[in-house]
């Protein structure tokens, strides 16, 4: 087993749910109310050192239970090292803990997914929109069920 993964399950026995590995990159999947303990435990560990939180970014896997996926995308510079978490968000329960507190560069990351994907960070200092308008109000762009050419576009433009 990957030695990242051995800390997590030697510190955080209950978070992992599995482990893969592609083109030389481990990504770890946990349980959603392990998000804050294992992100610390990246950070905090010294022979891990993950001090960079490159994005978060979301899946929507419609039809799935759960039915979304956050990823975070770590990259430690001192000891040049990559790590992918993930955690599983179902649609009835749309929310995951957020990771401002553990790295504050997460603020506008969050908000992003939470605009795009409607996914809610619990403990975010300021969330709201980011890219969309603050009065949008319908539905979530990045999901899959969400119409192809928009809601109400066709009431935006005057066609001649």
């Amino acid at each position: 087993m990957h030695a990242i993964v051995q800390k997590i399950v030697a510190q955080c026995p209950n978070a992992m749910v599995s482990v893969s590995e592609a083109l030389g990159e481990v990504s770890v999947l946990i349980q959603r109310e392990s998000i804050v303990p294992v992100c610390r435990l990246l950070r905090d560990d010294p022979t891990l050192d993950f001090d960079h939180i490159t994005t978060i970014c979301s899946v929507d896997f419609p039809g799935e239970t759960p039915r979304f996926e956050v990823v975070y995308h770590l990259y430690s510079i001192g000891k040049n090292h990559r790590i992918r978490i993930k955690a599983r968000v179902p649609e009835e329960d749309c929310t995951i803990d957020s990771v401002v507190g553990v790295w504050p560069g997460a603020n506008f990351l969050e908000r992003e997914v939470y605009d795009m994907m409607g996914i809610r960070f619990k403990g975010h200092p300021d969330l709201r929109r980011i890219l969309m308008t603050e009065d949008y109000n319908e539905g979530f762009p990045l999901r899959k069920d969400f119409p192809v050419e928009g809601k109400g576009w066709r009431d935006t433009f005057e066609f001649v």
